[in-house]
Order: C-alpha cells, then structure tokens, then sequence
C-alpha cells in the first residue's frame, strides 16, 4: 500500500489504535474456550516488557519458556522434550575472542580487541586456520568494478578497504555474510574499517556472537576481521590506496583464539494424547516460535517511530531504511500530532514482538488448552511446539526436526502459525475481518489445503484467503521463512497461517495494544478446528507431491 493511500485514512486509525488498548492489561482466568479476552490476557503477559525480547541466547528466553512451560503443566499435557521434561535444549554458544589472541606479519604484533576484532560471518561453521597464508588485496567493499576476482582470492586473506558514504566520510559497516559468500573460498576476509567504529558500535562488535551448532563441525569457513589502517597497510605492505585489487601482500602469521560458552535456548515439547490405541503413535503437530530479537541499547520514541513507519515503511523491517522525502515527512508530522493528542511522549527500546510471534505462541496454548479440556480427545494424538530461535535462522524447528523426541515419520502433518495477529486494511491490501494468509497448504499434499478449505467453510466467520505470498518465485519467501519449512524439507505436509505484515514487523511499537483479538480468535479456532479435522481422519492425509532434499536450500 502506498503512503498516499494510507494517509488518506491514518489519522484516524493511528489515534484510534492508540487509544482503544492500554499498554497494560490485568490477567485475567483462562477458560477452555478459544477467546479474544483469553488471547489478550496471554499476550500481555508473554509480551510484556519484562520479557526483553525474549531473544534466544538470553535469559529473558528461558523467562519466557518458562511462562509456557507453566501453563502447559496446568493442563496436564504430557512433556515431549528432554529426559520428561518439556524443555528441548538447543546447542547454541556464545562466543568471544580471546584477549590473549595476537596476529603477526614480518614480526610486528597485532592484538585482538584493538588492532583486530573478529565477528562471525553469517555461515557458521569451524573458522578456516590464517597462520600462513598470503595475504591479498581485495578492493573496495561494495565497488563490484574494483574488487577482486573470488577466484583469485582462493586460499588468501583478502584485505578489503571501505568507500566514503555521501558525507565524505568512511563506511564502516558492510554486509557479513554477503562479503564472506562472494570470497567463500579465501581463508579469510579483513575490512579495514575498525579505525572507523563509533564507541557505541564499538561496542555492539565486541558483544559476544550466538552459534548454533546443529551438525555442522566438518564446515570450513572464512575468518572476518574488522582490522585497523595500521594493520591493513602491514599486511599489503603498503597503504591500499596506492594499490590496485588483486595484489599479493605479506604472509599472516597466528591462529584465532576464542572463548566459548553455553548460551540458553529451548523448545518447549508437550503431548495430548490421542484417545484411539490404533492412531494414537500419530500426531498431528502445532507450532510456533517462542523468541524475538531483544532490545536496542538506544531508545527511541515510541510514536515517532510508529508514524514515521506508517508512511515511509508501512512493511517495517521488510522495507527498505531510508529517509522520508518532504512531501512524507509532512505526512508523519499530521499523524503524530494525532498521536501526542492521545499520548505523551514514551521512549521505548524493546522488541516486545507481540504479532512475531508472540500471537502465535499464544495462540498455541489457547488451542491446547480447548483440546485438554474436551471431553472427546481427538483420535491422533496433538504434539505441541513452540520452536526457539526462529529469528536467527529456523534453529529451534531444525533442531526438533533433526532430533525428533517423537518418531519423525508418524507426524501426519504440520501447522505453524507466525504473526496472526493482525490484517486489517492498513496493514495489508485488501485485508480485513477475517483475512488471512496460508503458505504452503498444497506444496506436498493437494488433500491437506482442500481441508482446510473445507473446514474454513463451516468456521462462524467466514475467511478471505491469501494465496498471494505462496506464489513461487515471490520475493518474501514466506514458504522459506518460517518454522514449518523444516518439517515440509522432511515430507511432512505443513501449512503456514499468517496475517501478514506491517509498520511494526520487527520494531520496538510491535506491542500488545496493536493486536486485533477477534481477529486472532477467528485464526486460532480455525487451526484448532483443522487439527481436529486431521486428527480424526480414518487415514493419513495423503502426500502427492515431490518431497524435497531434507539436506538442500529451500526454494519457493
């Protein structure tokens, strides 16, 4: 939607959503059926700012699984994750290089922390060994046209140099992972930008770095270094400026040191058992992700950010950063002037991840509560997820689905919701009571999306269908994105159930407040309703599809 047509109505709506939800909610007792009030009394709790985020690696996500894991026992459902517990603990590490760790060329000594500082390069794996190897210049990051063929840089450190951004000063920042890929084969990779670093990024460069280690120990990758000038010219021999790319400098001598810790991360597993004996080994899997990504160290005003996004990027996250145009900027200042008529001022810098995927998660624990307290358990038993480390690359659902705590082959299918707590109009073209995304829903089994079609039909409301994002080739990857992947790379059927997007999708205003909750019912009925469906059949449903490569990237 384009910000002409939203403003048309955004102020409005802005100062409508700002006053029609508190920004705390008393908790109230939860009932067997599936309602707004009890979503709403969950996710105030579960996104409330004491979680922090409930970033993966962090205590702040055991906090988190913690209030899941309580309402699960409540119910008593049975525990599916580590030696009967509900807790499936994730392989993740911190990890922070060594003071100790030094770096020589032609006899001079270079420390880590202040000459160097090593970061990890998107593609985890065991760092390639540097001790030894030539040294190489690569060019300018981001001037494709001065930057050295990958082919030469084979088995080299290559030393890249940083250009000037539009105030003529020096861009210290770049792309990680996209720097490592283009040089996947080189042993190493050194931006001379550390000179550069303002103290507060200085400091988010020497935070430790999460890994999730799920496997991948045979892996060789690249070392990255953010190195100084001084180191910089020592390793070409001469200052870069003066050089041209593809030169060969000196020879690096040293090994990385590293110090290594235990991060926390977990799954929270739980079972309702089938009431068949026959089907009861089968299951039919619920999920969603129990993380988020934290908090700023840097506050920023609450509805500032939220009007700016309005206009500028309506998409949050999945739009581009950039500045407003004045014609914008206009546009932002109405709305926030809307705003502060209702609001006073509020500096906010955590990502309370209400919508992603705090409704999911809740909605889950809404879903296993109506099946606990049935009193016809559904035929097929009901394996409950709530899958860690989403938002740092699928960790949580890949690790449950490499590591099962239920046999793999006798998951009949699965449904993962993620940010289904939204979906009006202005958040997605055409959206409104009702609307909804579904992914995935025939990627292997054309029986799994007709029933849920099927039993859409007979839901008290009826649902308006998104198929739009499950196109292939569609440039979001929705079908990449989420949880359930991991479960369809192993031929299991998924669908995935969204709302969609917004101006809050990864920003610190995506808070309870903002939520839709007959809206996030009407969804987790639905799911409900079709994990029933599934779990009742007198068959498994049927996979007509080709299965894809459980080791291969996901393509959509």
């Amino acid at each position: 939607m384009t910000a002409a047509l939203f403003t048309a109505s955004a102020n409005g709506s802005a100062h409508a959503q700002a006053s029609a939800l508190p920004l705390k909610h008393v908790p109230q007792p939860t009932s067997a059926a599936i309602t707004p009030a009890d979503l709403m009394t969950r996710l105030y709790i579960f996104a409330d700012d004491s979680m922090m985020g409930r970033e993966v690696g962090t205590e702040y996500n055991l906090k988190g699984t913690a209030y899941i894991e309580r309402e699960v026992r409540r119910m008593g459902l049975q525990p599916a994750g580590d030696n009967g517990t509900f807790f499936q603990n994730l392989p993740i590490f911190n990890t922070t290089a060594a003071p100790s760790g030094t770096l020589s060329v032609d006899g001079t000594t270079f420390t880590a922390l202040k000459d160097f500082v090593p970061r990890d390069n998107g593609v985890f794996g065991k760092v390639r060994s540097i001790d030894g190897v030539q040294v190489i210049y690569g060019g300018v990051y981001g001037d494709p046209a001065t930057m050295v063929n990958p082919a030469q840089a084979a088995g080299k450190f290559v030393v890249m140099s940083v250009p000037n951004g539009p105030d003529g000063k020096p861009v210290w920042g770049n792309n990680r992972q996209q720097l490592t890929g283009a040089y996947l084969m080189s042993a190493g990779v050194g931006v001379a930008s550390l000179d550069y670093v303002d103290d507060e990024n200085r400091k988010v460069i020497l935070e430790p770095q999460q890994s999730f280690k799920n496997g991948e120990a045979d892996l060789t990758v690249p070392a990255f270094l953010y190195i100084n000038n001084t180191m910089a010219q020592a390793l070409l021999g001469g200052a870069p400026a003066t050089l041209k790319a593809g030169v060969t400098g000196k020879t690096i001598r040293g090994e990385l040191k590293w110090d290594e810790m235990p991060a926390p991360g977990r799954n929270v597993v739980a079972i309702l058992p089938g009431s068949d004996p026959q089907l009861k080994g089968e299951y039919v899997a619920i999920g969603a992700h129990n993380d988020h990504v934290g908090f700023n160290h840097a506050p920023v005003d609450h509805d500032s950010l939220r009007a700016f996004n309005t206009v500028v990027r309506p998409k949050g996250a999945d739009d581009e950063e950039r500045p407003a145009t004045p014609e914008e900027m206009t546009k932002v200042r109405v709305i926030l002037d809307s705003l502060r008529k209702v609001n006073k001022p509020r500096q906010d810098s955590i990502f309370n991840g209400a919508d992603d995927d705090g409704s999911g998660t809740v909605s889950v624990l809404e879903i296993a509560e109506a099946f606990s307290q049935a009193a016809n358990k559904p035929k097929r038993s009901i394996l409950f997820v709530w899958h860690a480390g989403e938002e740092k690359g699928l960790w949580g659902s890949e690790y449950f689905t490499d590591h099962p705590t239920v046999p793999r082959d006798s998951i009949v299918a699965q449904l993962n919701m993620d940010m289904v707590g939204r979906g009006g109009p202005h958040d997605e073209p055409g959206g409104g009571p009702g609307y909804l995304q579904l992914i995935g829903s025939r990627r292997l089994s054309t029986e799994l999306g007709d029933l849920v079609e099927n039993v859409a039909k007979t839901e008290p409301t009826p649902f308006k269908f998104d198929y739009s994002y499950d196109a292939n080739g569609h440039p979001q990857q929705y079908y990449c994105r989420s949880d359930h992947y991991e479960y369809a790379r192993y031929g299991i059927p998924i669908t995935f159930f969204s709302t969609g997007g917004h101006r809050d999708y990864h920003q610190v205003t995506d808070e309870p407040q903002y939520i839709d909750y007959a809206q996030l019912s009407r969804v987790a009925g639905l799911v409900h309703d079709v994990a029933a469906r599934i779990a009742n059949l007198d068959h498994r449903v049927v996979v007509d599809k080709p299965k894809p490569d459980p080791k291969g990237q996901c393509r959509q």
